[in-house]
């Protein structure tokens, strides 16, 4: 069994999925402010109910940003703790993979622009392709922004370099081909998350609770406006 986990997306999402990615047990609580207190009852819940313990898990699979910098940290230091107690390997996710595999899910779409609204007038952008049922990074080739990462910061009216779907909160907020599509309301959970996690898994493993890392893309975005040397 796989225990995956989300508190990025503004919710808290918690499933259990077995060895063939199918979903046992997926559960989700909108909004963010009760991040902290929900997300242990829940995995308590979830393992109680299919009557399971942490040691029953295989891997522990959570989503590592970008995103919400307060659901990044609570998801990662969770997923430590767990990794550490039960000496479980961990496996991270991005959520603009994970919104990328929900488009597929929901709407068929085979590539995509991912971007998910960064504040600031920017938003995390990646370009994503689907190979054997996952959504993957887009080779270079295949009209990428920057060879040099995936994932990246873009300022808000930005033209994408295809014509393609743009899925995700901030996908309104680049600007537009004539009649390129555009789909706002894609709101992957845990579930979608712990798919990707098996499938990554099944390829290379996992990782060690010490290098279950977060990513940000923005590193100094938690500091106060002082501390960033802004007025």
């Amino acid at each position: 069994m796989f225990l995956a986990m989300d508190t990025v997306f503004d919710q808290c999402s918690i499933a259990i999925l077995d060895s063939s990615g199918k979903v046992i047990s997926n559960q989700t609580e909108t909004g963010k402010r009760q991040q902290t207190q929900q997300i242990l009852p829940m995995i308590d819940a979830a393992l109680k109910g299919n009557q399971l313990r942490l040691a029953d898990v295989q891997a522990l699979i959570f989503n590592r940003g970008p995103g919400a910098f307060s659901g990044i940290r609570i998801n990662t230091a969770v997923v430590q703790a767990l990794s550490v107690a039960q000496d479980l390997p961990c496996v991270a996710i991005s959520s603009l993979q994970a919104i990328a595999q929900s488009a597929y899910v929901q709407h068929g779409l085979t590539q995509v622009y991912s971007a998910l609204d960064a504040r600031m007038q920017q938003v995390y952008f990646g370009h994503y392709c689907l190979r054997d049922g996952i959504m993957q990074p887009a080779p270079v080739d295949a009209g990428s922004i920057d060879a040099a990462d995936t994932e990246q910061l873009l300022d808000y009216d930005s033209q994408t370099p295809l014509n393609l779907p743009i899925v995700g909160n901030g996908a309104s907020l680049l600007k537009h081909y004539d009649g390129q599509l555009s789909y706002d309301d894609i709101n992957p959970d845990a579930a979608i998350i712990g798919q990707l996690g098996i499938a990554q898994f099944v390829a290379s493993g996992g990782t060690e609770a010490s290098q279950a890392l977060p990513k940000y893309l923005r590193n100094q975005a938690w500091k106060t406006l002082k501390e960033q040397g802004k007025a």
